[in-house]
């Protein structure tokens, strides 16, 4: 048997059991993906992030996210929870991803700042998704890495939605964001991809991603709060600048440990 470190972080949260729980686990070397994917899958959060330390000159770390069923391709939360155990002394920590560039995460006062990619969607008619979706959205708007944004009128509009999961999932492996300006914060949003295992997603920095372009258009500013209205609830900033999303948040240790796993 061969013993992993393993962390369970509460990411966009300022104490535990609030935010979007990730695990952490770095490895000297990458393992089968089947084995990473069975390790998702008995972590059963909605992300798992796995690191490889980095041999080139633009990143410290390799970085693969998993759902309990599937890899994703970008994945904000599991990000942050990464780089609060990996900077150590540092200020900055890099991340090369397959699909998503080079991620970096920054020290930001008691916090930390995270650049993304932005995700910019388009308006397009989401029949199909508006109706699984319900309530009635004032715009619809997609982006083709799979990003589907729905605006709602108001916050309550947002916190009322009790969605079609059985609708959704078979639509594919997307991302569901609902999202209004806000009363909580600036923005408020919710997040769901039944198609990757998760029903509701507590705090989603993808979508963030996608909804900053929105958002900054509306608002007629690229600076905002924002709050994920799931039922653990997060809190964001949110900074778009460029073709890049900038999003400060905290993070909490809340489980240290070892997984223990057949040679």
């Amino acid at each position: 048997m061969t013993r992993y470190p393993l962390w369970q972080i509460d990411a966009f949260a300022d104490h535990p059991f609030t935010g979007n729980p990730a695990a952490v686990m770095p490895l000297d070397a990458w393992l089968d993906d089947a084995v990473l994917q069975a390790i998702a899958a008995e972590n059963n959060l909605a992300e798992t992030a796995f690191t490889v330390p980095c041999d080139g000159d633009d990143a410290d770390y390799e970085l693969r996210w998993f759902t309990p069923t599937v890899e994703v391709a970008l994945c904000g939360h599991a990000t942050l929870a990464s780089g609060h155990i990996l900077l150590g002394e540092r200020d900055r920590v890099r991340f090369r991803t397959r699909k998503s560039g080079v991620l970096t995460i920054d020290r930001a006062g008691d916090g930390y700042a995270l650049t993304l990619p932005a995700k910019a969607p388009s308006p397009k008619p989401l029949l199909e998704i508006a109706a699984a979706m319900g309530g009635e959205p004032i715009e619809t708007l997609w982006h083709e890495g799979g990003y589907s944004v729905l605006v709602y009128p108001n916050e309550a509009a947002v916190r009322a939605l009790t969605p079609d999961f059985r609708a959704l999932k078979p639509l594919g492996d997307f991302l569901y964001i609902a999202t209004a300006q806000g009363q909580t914060a600036d923005v408020v949003s919710r997040a769901f991809a039944p198609g990757a295992g998760i029903d509701e997603d507590p705090v989603t920095g993808s979508a963030h991603a996608a909804i900053a372009p929105v958002w900054a258009e509306r608002l007629g500013r690229t600076r905002f709060t924002a709050y994920q209205a799931s039922a653990r609830g997060g809190h964001l900033g949110v900074e778009l600048t460029g073709d890049r999303v900038i999003l400060t948040g905290k993070c909490v240790t809340v489980i240290e440990g070892t997984m223990w796993l057949s040679d």
